[in-house]
């Protein structure tokens, strides 16, 4: 039988895998669950991803482009006129009233990295990726404790369910603009 031509397939378990993630959690997450969530052969998944870090680095690197786009959709970040405390904390209000399930999988990839080394590098450039874009408006110090407070704020809802508070995440992120 010749092999199937099927060039979105990596794309598929890629999908898969978010998926996976987003249902059952990290813990759900393995080479058997997206194979069957992708309807593919096991041996697909093997094939495009040896090990299971390597599926976590693909599905990381994917969600992390979600949040990305609506960095660079919102483009605030680069009016250096504009209110940068506002404007990270409208972004943060963008992000968090999108699909809250995609919010919620990207925390949980990033947060793996805790306990799975092969997926620093990548939650590392989603942090320098976002800190490079608030210092084109102020100093790299304070850019990285903007990012830190903005993680600390998005997790504190993601984990606490409160409603996001604009004015709030404006009032504390001002605080730490020179």
């Amino acid at each position: 039988m010749p092999r199937r031509y099927d060039p979105d397939r990596r794309q598929r378990i890629i999908d898969a895998a978010i998926r996976v993630v987003g249902d059952k959690g990290i813990a759900g997450l393995s080479h058997r669950s997206v194979a069957a969530e992708a309807d593919v052969p096991l041996g697909s998944t093997t094939y495009h991803f040896k090990t299971l870090d390597d599926l976590m680095v693909a599905a990381l690197r994917q969600a992390n482009e979600g949040f990305a786009k609506v960095v660079a959709a919102r483009g605030h970040l680069e009016d250096p006129r504009a209110d940068l405390a506002g404007d990270i904390a409208a972004l943060i209000g963008d992000w968090l009233a999108g699909d809250r399930t995609g919010v919620e999988l990207e925390y949980e990839l990033y947060l793996a990295a805790l306990r799975r080394p092969a997926l620093r590098p990548v939650a590392a450039e989603c942090i320098d990726g976002f800190a490079e874009a608030v210092a084109r408006r102020t100093d790299p110090v304070t850019a990285r404790a903007l990012v830190a407070l903005v993680d600390g704020i998005c997790l504190q809802v993601l984990l606490t369910g409160a409603p996001y508070d604009e004015e709030y995440a404006r009032e504390l992120l001002a605080r730490l603009i020179p």
